[in-house]
């Protein structure tokens, strides 16, 4: 039985120092973290758990070194009691009114119509709880409303994590590639698209958008990174979209997503669809 590292950073509620821990977070941690408010709304909890070992142990000496006035408590568990943990945490959510969020322990859950996604939480980023990834899916199901995302078009999921994005448009019918630059995620993203039965729509490899050949175009790109990253490379990322196609962009604070818009509007895109979930935002074209 593997020992894990539990981290518990404890923030207080003080301007916009939550969101930057979270965005640190969201640069180095392959797997997910619950985030809890304590009791009396002043403070939240991110917890993050690992495989004990030297990544591990440098991944809390990196938190002490770059968050010197944040308690961290660190606590080794057996990886039964992890998994406990996350049947707890993990409940069913539906996204967009034609997305549920399952983990595998619930797959024989009645959606209701709703198109399962089956995803590992315990493994990679991304469970459909986040806001950055709620409002993808969000913006998937508005775009086929429309019938901008359909059946039989292809797709470019950059930064996959852990799959989600992709097997939500597999889900849709549509084929493509995911690419994440941490092996880890890749990792995860492959058991997740086993579990949803889609490996046949969905290629994975490591790499960034640098791994895509420069003349391939896509109908959908979707892209749920960081800020700077996304605004680095605006001019190659939206080269990558298909004449008449749909680009979706989030991983982005809402203070930030005004210099997003402008690196895009930049490379001749008009100015984007906004949605809005707490601190977040997403930007569609399409």
């Amino acid at each position: 039985m593997r020992t894990l590292l539990r981290v518990d950073i404890t923030v207080p509620d003080v301007g916009d120092l939550a969101e930057r821990v979270e965005a640190w977070l969201a640069g180095r941690v392959a797997q997910g973290w619950e985030e809890t408010p304590s009791d009396d709304g002043a403070a939240v909890r991110f917890r993050v758990h690992l495989e004990d070992g030297p990544p591990a142990r440098d991944f809390a000496a990196a938190v002490a070194e770059d968050w010197p006035e944040l308690p961290v408590a660190l606590e080794t568990i057996e990886e039964e009691d992890w998994g406990a943990a996350w049947k707890e945490f993990f409940t069913p959510i539906a996204v967009g009114g034609i997305y549920e969020i399952l983990p595998p322990w619930l797959a024989d859950t009645d959606t209701e119509g709703r198109a399962p996604i089956l995803i590992e939480p315990k493994m990679a980023f991304g469970t459909g709880h986040h806001p950055t990834t709620a409002l993808c899916l969000e913006a998937f199901a508005a775009c086929a409303a429309t019938g901008r995302i359909a059946a039989g078009k292809r797709f470019l999921d950059l930064g996959t994590g852990s799959g989600i994005l992709g097997i939500g448009l597999t889900k849709l019918g549509l084929a493509g590639f995911g690419l994440d630059i941490d092996p880890q995620a890749v990792w995860c993203a492959a058991e997740n698209l086993r579990l949803n039965a889609v490996g046949d729509a969905m290629a994975l490899a490591v790499g960034g958008v640098g791994a895509v050949s420069p003349k391939a175009a896509f109908d959908v790109v979707a892209a749920n990174i960081l800020a700077a990253p996304l605004i680095a490379m605006a001019p190659r990322l939206a080269g990558h979209v298909a004449p008449g196609g749909v680009l979706i962009l989030s991983g982005i604070l809402v203070e930030q997503a005004p210099a997003v818009a402008a690196a895009y509007r930049a490379t001749g895109l008009p100015e984007p669809d906004t949605r809005i979930n707490g601190e977040w935002a997403s930007l569609a074209w399409q």
